[in-house]
């Protein structure tokens, strides 16, 4: 074969590789076999691979369970002439909280997943078993245990008539009158009665002692009474230009308040000595600090015991309540 031929063998072959290479834009490509991959994945991403049902899937099982219900049997029966019945019972119980009834060695298939929250929660199974008792509802009587009779109570919103004192002594004006009746006996007594000039009687209030009482008139006067011994203490007169229709205690203070629409502080500690007819000229006071003479142009000298007695003379004390008139409880 010379050099032409040659030559043109190799362009007619090179030709046809070109030819071969160049399809048309519109040629069917032929098909290839299928050939499957030795690798298969799962679209899926959330199925699960199980074992054959023959195969148990050591994946889902729970070796420690496994061996102990193996072996359980086995046990029972080498102790059960040792066992008492206490411990059986402990042991059955024990192990029907841990195991929940389970009896199954093998598992075929791999567990459900869990949902994001069980319909019984374990929380709210285990606080339904300690839920609190609905709380008891107060019993409101339908009626009144006792009925008193209250004739000639003045029937005005702005007035206060009744009031309960510390000693279970309860107060309560009708009209021109102050009564007293004690719960603990149901006995009633009369405290006062005061001039229609001065009546009819609108506030009342116990001292925290519960012995004194406060009485306010629709003459603007404040009456301050000792309900032991039913004695008028002091009044307290120009206090109000109307009638005191409130009465509050703090202590020593009683404060007042009128339909003048005025608030008043009283120090009921401080006393008003009245006795002399005329001007007082001289006064001195002992050496004890308990008691004040005066001298008057009525001709008279009078001895106040405002202070009380000196410490050191005292008697025992038999109680240890204050009162706030103490400072004229010995006034002569």
């Amino acid at each position: 074969m010379d050099a032409g031929s040659f030559s043109s063998s190799v362009s007619v072959s090179s030709g046809k590789r070109r030819s071969a290479s160049r399809r048309h834009p519109l040629q069917d490509v032929p098909s290839r076999p299928f050939m499957p991959s030795m690798h298969t994945s799962s679209r899926n991403p959330s199925s699960r691979q199980t074992g054959d049902r023959f195969i148990p899937d050591r994946s889902a099982m729970d070796m420690d369970v496994a061996y102990y219900l193996l072996t359980e049997t086995r046990k029972e029966k080498e102790n059960a002439a040792a066992a008492s019945p206490s411990k059986e019972a402990y042991r059955k119980l024990l192990a029907e909280n841990l195991l929940k009834n389970r009896t199954r060695i093998l598992a075929f298939t791999n567990k459900p997943p869990a949902p994001a929250r069980p319909f019984f929660d374990e929380a709210d199974v285990v606080s339904s078993h300690h839920v609190k008792p609905a709380k008891q509802r107060r019993y409101i009587p339908q009626s009144a245990e006792r009925t008193l009779d209250a004739p000639d109570i003045v029937d005005d919103y702005y007035l206060n008539l009744l009031d309960w004192g510390s000693s279970n002594v309860l107060s309560i004006a009708l009209g021109n009158t102050v009564y007293l009746w004690d719960a603990a006996d149901g006995s009633t007594s009369e405290l006062v009665t005061v001039d229609d000039d001065a009546g009819p009687v609108t506030s009342v209030s116990w001292a925290p002692d519960g012995r004194h009482i406060a009485v306010g008139l629709n003459s603007s006067d404040i009456q301050l009474w000792d309900s032991t011994s039913n004695r008028l203490m002091r009044t307290l007169r120009g206090v109000h230009g109307s009638r005191v229709g409130s009465l509050a205690w703090n202590n020593n203070i009683l404060t007042t308040g009128g339909m003048d629409g005025m608030i008043v502080n009283n120090d009921v500690r401080m006393a008003e000595l009245t006795g002399h007819t005329s001007r007082v000229l001289f006064m001195a006071q002992s050496p004890d600090g308990c008691t004040v003479a005066s001298a008057a142009g009525d001709e008279t000298l009078r001895f106040w015991n405002v202070f009380g007695t000196p410490e050191e003379s005292k008697p025992a004390a038999k109680s240890t309540t204050r009162t706030p008139f103490n400072s004229y409880n010995h006034i002569r």
